[in-house]
């Protein structure tokens, strides 16, 4: 499914003016704080209603305000997660998954022992949500979401209100639900790390407008991208390839740029990762290093070079099939 958005509204100290498309997958509205991405999530939800505009799943309209269409949010088939998980608090996990699965139309909700499976939760459903961490109270609410069969989902920086550890417990499950259901998901954060890992698509916005949108990779690799990214955060996403693990304590990777070796990590040979090279960790040479303790090197061709207005540059290179960015 893709999903279609067009929109004018004036909000408090500037007026959201954006069209963007989201193709399947996961779509990350990624901008700083009050750059407009919970009013386009919540626009499409049909709980914000603009002054202008249009939004269309597939061939479905939910929104056309100059034909005056507008789908009330029950009707729009979209599951939304909030920053904190809103789950009710005198049920049981089992019981408010049933309760998302009561608005889904007859034999046509998402499996529950599937959504249960996928998400870890097995263990939960006997408990009520003040006995569950962060974490796990999101994955309920995810779960809940699912199980209304929505046509699409809709996070708002679902993991905004965790800690590291809660965050890195909550992504793996996240993957599988890209990975594995087929949904479509527009996730709204301005957390890098998160885009960087989850998002097939980027939309980045500043100040109610779309600045840059493509797939996550052509965008974060994309010299011009980086002042709305920020240039601590500019960098490089590389699919990869577990080959080996080593006997010294190191992981080999396949990658498009090449081979690359990291400390060892928990993961089974053939299992495919994503790496995300910061453009402020990478060094050049004009040729190959001799004599240093670094052990991935790869030959790169400059394809660009962006000067900024302070001291440094970022530079855009092609290494084999990828696009890595330096910064110098």
């Amino acid at each position: 499914m893709t999903l279609s958005v067009s929109l004018n509204h004036r909000l408090p100290g500037f007026t959201l003016d954006l069209s963007f498309e989201a193709p399947p997958g996961l779509t990350a509205l990624f901008g700083r704080s009050g750059a407009g991405k919970t009013t386009v999530v919540n626009a499409v939800a049909g709980l914000v209603t603009p002054e202008r505009g249009r939004i269309v799943a597939d061939d479905g309209v939910l929104l056309d305000t100059a034909a005056g269409v507008n789908l009330p949010p029950h009707r729009r088939r979209v599951g939304y997660v909030f920053q904190d998980a809103r789950l009710f608090p005198h049920l049981t996990v089992r019981q408010n998954l049933l309760y998302g699965r009561f608005f889904a139309p007859k034999g046509a909700g998402a499996d529950l022992a599937r959504i249960v499976d996928l998400l870890g939760i097995a263990a939960l459903l006997g408990r009520r949500p003040g006995a569950l961490s962060g974490g796990e109270r999101q994955r309920v609410a995810i779960g809940r979401a699912i199980l209304s069969n929505p046509r699409m989902l809709l996070l708002d920086e679902p993991l905004a209100a965790l800690d590291e550890a809660r965050k890195a417990e909550i992504l793996p499950y996240l993957e599988r639900l890209r990975d594995e259901l087929g949904l479509p998901m527009l996730y709204v954060s301005h957390a890098m790390s998160e885009v960087a890992r989850l998002a097939t698509t980027v939309v980045l916005m500043e100040a109610g407008r779309v600045t840059a949108a493509g797939p996550t990779a052509a965008i974060l690799s994309d010299p011009a991208a980086a002042t709305g990214l920020g240039l601590r955060e500019a960098g490089a996403v590389l699919d990869a390839r577990v080959a080996a693990q080593e006997a010294d304590g190191l992981t080999r990777l396949e990658t498009g740029a090449g081979p690359l070796w990291l400390p060892q990590i928990d993961a089974r040979d053939g299992a495919l990762l994503r790496l995300r090279i910061l453009a402020q960790d990478v060094m050049l040479a004009t040729q190959r290093p001799q004599g240093v303790s670094a052990l991935n090197i790869l030959p790169a061709t400059v394809r660009d070079i962006r000067i900024g207005d302070g001291p440094g540059a970022l530079v855009r290179l092609t290494a084999g099939e990828e696009t890595i960015l330096a910064r110098i």
